[in-house]
């Protein structure tokens, strides 16, 4: 590949290029009103105001009440306040030790899972996907349990595009009375994040993922949700998030999904590209197969695995004629061992060493998709070359 060729990205899921609005936003809370939001002066009650102008934004888009949304530093703090929190507080008060989840959680999600059952004792119970991914409601209601502190249930999966059915996972956990977490960090940047609708009592968000900028997230608290802080000092973020705010990036992620929103006709034009992409690796490439739902998926998101394939080895060659890729998420990327993901949906070791996650975002156009699928083929038999010699 040429010096001075640009490489087409094409890892979406795993982070997305800082909106030039959302930029302009954040701007003036650096250098300009850059005081502390808990200050009582002039300089600290214009960075207060910012804050809670922004909170109410995302309160908004979120439709709740802005004392409901708890800022954090990114998706994996507010799965970890979330499942932490609501865990310790349900113990506390309650005597609730069980803990309901997936196997297809975010590892925000699933190692904080294990380690409240490896360091604390709580039992936790995984519920069982299908060949897709997805959780059956019906299990849920039946493995509620009068012990059970939170069930969690990721909204579209980082990995393999796969999304649950979260609205009717809510009602059964609102008429079991027992709080439902979902992590939408990936769903938010593409479906419609309505709390109320979703019947949740808890949803993480994480800015990077939708054109805002890096280190700053949100995780929404029904008000009445008994919950725990896991960071303790001031009296931040109503107790339940010490730190001093970071006020232009809360700024800059509150622009950035307000953005998101007015710029949904994208989404459908993402989806076409989806399929264009999943429709001609199928017909193209010998032993491939989509992970995931076919149907059931986020619309920028085509994931396969591939017989007989390394992905390391096919990302490095992909790379080098200009096309940066994933296999499966961006925490995996690098790790020889398959995912748990992939294991928990049925697909065996030699299929999922095989892994490409392709995602999609705003620039990405037809053309460079085309030129995409040009080179895919080619790239997989290079790789099958190499792994047989």
């Amino acid at each position: 590949m040429s010096t001075n060729q640009k490489t087409i990205y094409l890892d979406y899921a795993a982070s997305t290029p800082l909106d030039e609005d959302v930029l302009q936003a954040m701007l003036p809370y650096f250098n300009e009103h850059f005081g502390n939001p808990s200050s009582m002066h002039h300089y600290g009650q214009e960075a207060d105001a910012a804050v809670e102008n922004a909170r109410m934004g995302m309160a908004e888009l979120l439709n709740c009440g802005s004392k409901e949304v708890i800022f954090t530093s990114c998706g994996s703090e507010s799965d970890n306040l979330a499942l932490r929190g609501v865990a310790h507080a349900a113990r506390g008060t309650g005597k609730k030790n069980h803990i309901l989840t997936t196997p297809v959680e975010h590892h925000a999600v699933f190692h904080t899972a294990e380690q409240l059952a490896a360091l604390e004792g709580f039992e936790v119970e995984f519920l069982p996907v299908d060949e897709y991914g997805r959780v059956d409601p019906d299990e849920i209601a039946r493995r509620i349990r009068p012990d059970t502190a939170i069930v969690s249930v990721i909204y579209a999966n980082n990995e393999i595009g796969t999304l649950n059915p979260i609205a009717e996972i809510g009602a059964i956990c609102r008429k079991k009375n027992v709080p439902l977490h979902t992590d939408a960090v990936q769903a938010c940047a593409h479906l419609p994040i309505d709390v109320q609708a979703l019947k949740v009592d808890l949803l993480s968000v994480g800015a990077h993922k939708f054109y805002g900028p890096k280190g700053i997230g949100a995780l929404y608290v029904r008000q009445g949700t008994a919950i725990t802080p896991t960071q303790t000092g001031g009296a931040q973020e109503f107790g339940l998030r010490a730190g001093t705010h970071n006020t232009p990036l809360i700024v800059g992620m509150t622009e950035a999904l307000k953005l998101v929103r007015e710029k949904e006709a994208v989404t459908q034009q993402l989806s076409e590209y989806r399929d264009r992409i999943i429709e001609h690796v199928l017909a193209e490439i010998p032993d491939a197969r989509l992970s995931g739902h076919p149907q059931e998926r986020l619309p920028n998101h085509a994931s396969f695995v591939i017989k007989h394939v390394d992905s390391n080895t096919l990302l490095m060659l992909l790379d080098a004629q200009g096309f940066a890729c994933s296999s499966s998420s961006a925490c995996k990327t690098g790790d020889p061992e398959p995912s748990q993901v992939l294991r928990a949906i049925g697909i065996s070791d030699e299929w999922a060493k095989g892994s490409l996650r392709v995602t999609l975002g705003r620039p990405v156009t037809l053309k460079q998709i085309d030129r995409f699928l040009e080179i895919l083929p080619d790239a997989v038999a290079r790789t099958r070359a190499l792994e047989a010699s």
